[in-house]
């Protein structure tokens, strides 16, 4: 009986003790599972981490590949558009030259010449010099003989920089323009004024939108007219009491080399004589040789250009009086500056004849030259120094 009794208490209680045991078995399995699905999930974020490391570093170097790219690319974008504005000037030029030859020769060269064309031809050519004569009239007829005096009125502002009046008003201001690269004129009431020990504090500021470039500027009839700082030749017409723009235009073939070597900043020198605006630049197809530009000063329009004999090489400035291009040349340290060449475009001198000119008493250099036709002397910025030199003239030959 008391084993009957024994038997049926172990039995729950052994089959109690198998199921715990098989419970715990479970568990054990599952949590083995759950540890391998663990170390699984592990494995596959460290390669996750490790292949955002590596693709974090793959973009850095394609970032720095592509930066290193567009910086080629902008300067490679500078050089063409360079190159497409040279050659722009160049077609230009090359037009002008064809519309030119194609109305004094035929165009058609398997046709023979006959004498009539020739004639024609010769005609034609008379026409334009004629028609250069009366646009410069012959009312000029005098040439430079000698440079009397030198007088410094001032020294003041950087080595290189530009002073003037304005030879087509009746007024007696002066304007300075100090520099190569600014955008301020500084305007005085006169020469008196401007000679004072505190010029600037009276002088009348005026800002440009856009600065200079190099110093060939020249002030005419109340305008300013300059080379715009970063274009290749781009000349803006300037009014200095309204303070705006009024015009611009780009000058053919220039603003690719220097006008004058010993300048190397202006590339583009405009110039005013009894007959109105001009621009004097260097060109490197004539292996430097200097070319002159006639300018309507109204319609900023090119009028004629002249390829000249002269050379900017050892050059360090010019001017034009009376429809002549007089070339100051000097040595790269400075020196005695010198006129030794010269030519008028309607011929009517003989350069070759011209003996060479020397500017008294100042040893240096100039970076500008301006002649006022007016007072007939030349307005020079010679190393930091406005000084005037006064001309003597004779009769053309």
């Amino acid at each position: 009986m008391v084993v009957l009794q024994l038997r049926f208490l172990l039995v729950p209680f052994l089959t109690s003790i198998m199921g715990a045991a098989q419970y715990m078995m479970q568990d054990a399995a599952l949590m083995n599972y759950i540890d391998r699905r663990f170390l699984s999930l592990e494995k596959r974020l460290e390669k996750c981490n490790q292949d955002i490391l590596d693709y974090v570093e793959e973009f850095r170097d394609f970032s720095k590949m592509v930066l290193s790219r567009l910086a080629g690319l902008n300067n490679y974008k500078a050089e063409v558009k360079s190159e497409v504005e040279n050659l722009l000037t160049r077609i230009e030029r090359a037009q002008r030259d064809i519309d030119y030859l194609g109305s004094v020769t035929d165009s058609n060269t398997c046709i023979e010449v006959h004498e009539d064309l020739v004639k024609q031809q010769l005609f034609e050519e008379a026409e334009v010099k004629k028609k250069l004569k009366l646009m410069l009239n012959a009312s000029c007829d005098h040439m430079l003989a000698g440079i009397k005096s030198l007088k410094i009125v001032k020294k003041t502002g950087d080595k290189p920089g530009s002073w003037m009046k304005d030879p087509g008003k009746k007024h007696t201001k002066i304007y300075l323009l100090n520099g190569s690269v600014n955008n301020v004129i500084l305007e005085f009431a006169n020469i008196m004024t401007f000679m004072e020990s505190n010029h600037t504090l009276k002088a009348r500021r005026v800002t440009l939108p856009f600065p200079w470039e190099g110093t060939g500027h020249i002030i005419y009839q109340g305008f300013l007219f300059y080379h715009r700082y970063g274009s290749l030749n781009e000349i803006i017409k300037f009014n200095i009491q309204k303070r705006s723009i009024t015009d611009q235009m780009l000058l053919p073939g220039a603003g690719r080399i220097p006008a004058y070597q010993l300048s190397p900043s202006t590339k583009i020198d405009l110039a005013i004589d009894e007959h109105g605006l001009w621009a004097i630049h260097a060109e490197p197809e004539t292996g430097g040789n200097i070319v002159i530009t006639k300018i309507n000063h109204v319609t900023m329009a090119v009028e004629h250009t002249w390829d000249t004999s002269c050379n900017s090489k050892g050059a360090e400035a010019a001017f034009m009086a009376c429809n002549t291009l007089y070339v100051v040349y000097n040595f790269p340290s400075g020196g005695t500056s010198r006129i030794q060449c010269v030519y008028d475009v309607l011929d009517a001198v003989n350069t070759y004849e011209i003996p060479v000119l020397h500017f008294p008493k100042h040893q240096g250099s100039h970076s500008t030259m301006h002649y006022n036709p007016k007072e007939k002397q030349l307005f020079a910025w010679g190393d930091g120094s406005q000084i005037i030199y006064k001309l003597h003239t004779k009769q053309k030959v």
